[in-house]
């Protein structure tokens, strides 16, 4: 079983989660995925575990307009080997900066950029894996688990010119 804890965040409540040790889980108010790639039970727990502790100072400090790095945090999300390949280079992404699904299956020996979208949208740790840096090909903001309005705002307190992005209507595809 999981432990949670709320944090409220700029762009809203969001749940962390953690296996006592780590961080599992950073999801936002009504994601997809919310909770699924743990496979475990998620229950409120200790919001004074170090792992929230340290989880909550990096948020601070995210919101605040610093830097910090997902390397800061011991992160433990659950996912298949490839899923947890995906995440890693979701790692690699600059603060302020976006990269594109196709850039991202290119880096993983050409997987299919469906697949990398798949793996992106399943990411159990939003905001500090920063999934929200991926966009689509012809400049989309899709495929954000947490609302593309979510992705929009956090790619403007990164400073990046969200203008030169279009929201796509509802039902399109990655």
């Amino acid at each position: 079983m999981y432990q949670t804890t709320t944090y409220a965040s700029p762009v809203g409540e969001l749940t962390l989660a953690s296996d006592g040790t780590a961080l599992t889980g950073l999801w936002l108010e009504g994601q997809k995925h919310f909770g699924g790639t743990s496979g475990e039970e998620l229950a409120p727990g200790q919001p004074d575990l170090p792992a929230f502790q340290a989880a909550r100072a990096w948020l601070d400090r995210y919101f605040a307009g610093e830097k910090p790095s997902p390397a800061e945090l011991p992160l433990a999300p659950a996912g298949t080997p490839f899923q947890r390949a995906v995440w890693e280079k979701l790692q690699a992404i600059p603060w302020g900066s976006v990269t594109t699904y196709g850039a991202l299956a290119r880096e993983l020996d050409g997987a299919s950029p469906r697949a990398v979208g798949g793996a992106v949208g399943r990411n159990p740790i939003s905001i500090i894996i920063p999934c929200h840096r991926v966009v689509g090909a012809d400049g989309s903001l899709t495929g954000y688990a947490g609302g593309v309005e979510r992705k929009q705002r956090l790619l403007i307190h990164e400073g990046v010119d969200a203008s030169r992005f279009s929201v796509p209507k509802r039902g399109s595809a990655l």
